[in-house]
């Protein structure tokens, strides 16, 4: 979708000395989270108008730049990677926008939005003012460039304000480096007001602010004594909140995280209450699609799950929970709120599908990537593997038992000898060896799983794959063939489909149904192991029995009247060998 043309009137959006300064006018941005990654881009306009409806007269969103550049040169911007479309649906539904390029994002998104390309040279410094970090910013926002500079306000466009980097208070303290970044943002035609965001504690405002650019705040409760202390370091200019959690996010192994929607809109309403401005994260969280989640390591490894619902007001399917409406009541205490009120949610059809044909993974792994031959198993990193799964391959001759060690696994490696599983090492539990079958020769076999990288803190940008060596009997085992494998190249796999058997896993397993209508489904995992699934080819994401999450979403614009097919990577024991959509989602146990 092409930009807008300039507004014949002048429109204009500054920091005043209290307030934002719509049009000369005192404004307040209400304003809610909304990441046009995590949302199929033909449910962008619903989420929207739903965003309108309850109140808010401003999109946020952040840029995922390793979303738009997987490999460095290239800048995709087609689909649901289409920024330009999802700021002119906001622009059409009457609201203004608020971007967040980063370049890092957290956002609990794969490597913080970083590209994993970006660390192949060691020498790169990363969220500082090291030379070869900074050309390739400058690469990035020179990309975004036409998307962004013909969509701000003063062109006529919905785009008010742009953050410079995120929460850099809790990560450094490179000044010079926050700097360089609103020269880069200047540089490429942003003249909107700059903002930077951290956490309102001294320490992080202190490291994570610069001068001229407004800071505000992340939290999500006690509002009067957290903007008390945001106003310590700014005396004057707008006070905003621009992350208040209404939730939190999950880990697979723990539990679904919920909020008190009362306590939530006390928090929004005393902030509210002072004339802040605000930004509510989420107001619609969506979904960790294929292999995008990120993960935590504060000393355990911890994988972020497939949903992203967040305990939003809107749920990970679209509808409003007894949260939004809460809300909404608040907002209605303090501004306009439109008459018009979204419709609830329908229970999605309960279908039961065979999946009747099958393909061992093993059997076509040739087709899913290249095996390159290696001395010293690589990292995924070195070949270019910077999601999903490789497999390392060798071939070994033991004689009595022999103990494999491994130095490092990230994330988690399945072990096979001659196709047949042995064990599992996983960075999550800190388990690097096991003993293969006694007397054990012929192919061993490692299937190692990226679960997701780190999105905050230090281990930001880590490799994945095997690190370091692999000994067996103590010894050092080489020569190596190791492939990145595209277990979404699903052409191959449907290739090799044949009538389902009883199929131990790693396998496919396919099955085929019938709709009149699209509408939203939800996939039931319950009794599952761990995989990832697709419908017509649309990478839904992970499940596992870990928990909690025990449901997909399976978002109606991925569907079709008529024939559907849904494929099944089962990573250990085949699934039942049917599928079952249920009513509506099912996100796992909660602490209460």
């Amino acid at each position: 979708m092409a930009a807008p043309a300039p507004s014949e009137v002048a429109h204009s959006f500054v920091i005043g000395e209290r307030d934002f300064l719509l049009n000369g006018q005192p404004h307040r941005i209400l304003s809610g989270a909304l990441h046009y990654f995590r949302v199929h881009p033909d449910q962008w306009a619903d989420r929207i108008r739903k965003a309108r409806l309850m109140g808010l007269n401003t999109i946020e969103t952040y840029v995922a730049w390793n979303a738009h550049a997987p490999r460095r040169g290239a800048f995709d911007t087609s689909g649901g990677l289409d920024l330009g479309r999802f700021l002119d649906l906001i622009a059409a539904e009457g609201m203004h926008a608020i971007v967040r390029p980063g370049p890092y994002i957290c956002a609990e998104w794969n490597n913080g939005g970083l590209p994993a390309w970006l660390f192949g040279d060691a020498g790169v410094g990363v969220r500082s003012s090291e030379h070869r970090y900074l050309e390739a910013v400058r690469e990035y926002l020179e990309a975004l460039a036409p998307i962004l500079v013909p969509r701000q306000i003063d062109r006529g466009g919905p785009i008010v304000l742009v953050q410079v980097e995120n929460e850099y208070g809790a990560y450094g303290d490179d000044r010079a480096y926050l700097e360089h970044l609103v020269e880069l943002n200047r540089a490429i035609g942003l003249t909107v007001p700059f903002t930077t965001v951290d956490q309102p504690t001294h320490e992080m405002l202190e490291a994570g602010s610069i001068a001229g650019v407004l800071k505000t705040a992340s939290f999500g409760s006690r509002s009067l004594e957290r903007l008390a202390t945001l106003r310590e370091h700014q005396p004057t200019g707008p006070l905003m909140c621009s992350e208040f959690w209404d939730g939190w996010f999950d880990h697979w192994g723990a539990h679904h995280h919920t909020t008190d929607a009362a306590q939530t809109a006390q928090d929004l309403d005393d902030l509210l209450s002072v004339g802040a401005s605000v930004n509510i994260y989420m107001f619609h969280g969506g979904t960790n699609f294929g292999f995008t989640n990120g993960a935590n390591d504060k000393g355990v490894y911890q994988p972020l799950v497939t949903s992203y619902d967040y305990d939003a007001p809107l749920d990970e399917a679209g509808n409003p929970t007894p949260k939004y409406w809460a809300l909404r009541d608040v907002i209605a205490r303090h501004a306009p709120v439109p008459e018009e009120r979204p419709e609830p949610g329908n229970p999605g059809p309960r279908l039961r599908v065979e999946l009747d044909r099958s393909a061992a993974l093993f059997d076509v792994v040739e087709r899913l990537g290249e095996f390159t031959a290696h001395d010293d198993p690589p990292t995924m990193d070195d070949l270019g593997a910077y999601d999903g799964f490789a497999l390392y391959r060798a071939e070994i001759a033991c004689s009595g038992p022999a103990p494999l060690e491994v130095d490092e696994v990230r994330d988690r490696a399945q072990v096979f000898v001659n196709g047949d599983s042995v064990g599992v090492l996983t960075r999550t539990h800190r388990t690097r060896s096991l003993t293969l079958p006694r007397d054990a020769h012929g192919t061993l076999d490692l299937l190692v799983e990226d679960q997701g990288r780190v999105n905050y803190g230090t281990r930001i940008g880590e490799q994945k794959g095997l690190i370091g060596s692999v000994r067996l009997g103590g010894e050092p085992l080489g020569r190596w063939r190791v492939a990145g494998l595209d277990v979404g190249r699903l052409e191959a796999v449907r290739e090799a489909l044949e009538p389902a058997r009883a199929v131990a896993g790693p396998c496919y397993r396919a099955g085929s149904f019938d709709l009149e209508t699209p509408v939203d489904l939800f996939l039931d995992t319950t009794g599952w192991g761990k995989g990832v699934v697709w419908i017509n080819g649309f990478p839904l994401g992970r499940y596992w029995s870990a928990g909690p999450q025990r449901s997909l979403y399976v978002p109606a614009p991925v569907l079709r009247p008529g024939g559907n097919e849904i494929l099944v990577l089962e990573l250990h024991g085949a699934p039942a060998r049917v599928a079952n959509f249920v009513e509506r989602l099912d996100l796992g146990h909660t602490e209460s």
